[in-house]
């Protein structure tokens, strides 16, 4: 089974105000092991991999079968809030979080932008698809 999900940057933080596509899947397995975690949005964290994949405990060696995807979800926001630079999926972001936060903002804000035009993007395909099934 396959979700797609969204979340929105936590207050407070460089991620604030944007919208970040995700990409869940659940095997037959799932909830005895967790769903893959992918954001679709292009992302800029010390803890997401270049195809968006995560490095978050609770997605690996911390899975627990009482988790749902709401929790799952709360906890990628946490760690857009707080990322693990000792744990880095993203070396340079990682560098750039504990050397040179003004840079690192820099950048993050950069994916913010560029995740209002993905979003958009969606928002358009979806209103054409609405629009298609209308005529």
């Amino acid at each position: 089974m396959i979700w797609n999900a969204v979340i929105f940057g936590p207050g407070e933080t460089p991620f604030e105000d944007g919208t970040f596509r995700l990409l869940l899947t659940f095997d037959e397995q799932y909830p005895n092991k967790p769903p893959s975690v992918k954001f679709l949005s292009k992302m800029f964290h010390p803890n997401v991999y270049a195809n968006g994949e995560l490095c978050l405990d609770i997605l690996q060696n911390r899975w627990s079968p009482t988790y749902d995807v709401a929790a799952v979800l709360t906890s990628i926001q946490s760690l857009l809030h707080d990322p693990n630079p000792n744990s880095p999926a993203n070396s340079e972001a990682a560098s750039l979080y504990s050397n040179n936060m003004k840079e690192y903002i820099r950048r993050v804000r950069q994916t913010v932008e560029l995740s209002w035009v993905d979003s958009n993007e969606v928002d358009d395909v979806d209103n054409d698809k609405q629009q298609d099934s209308a005529e």
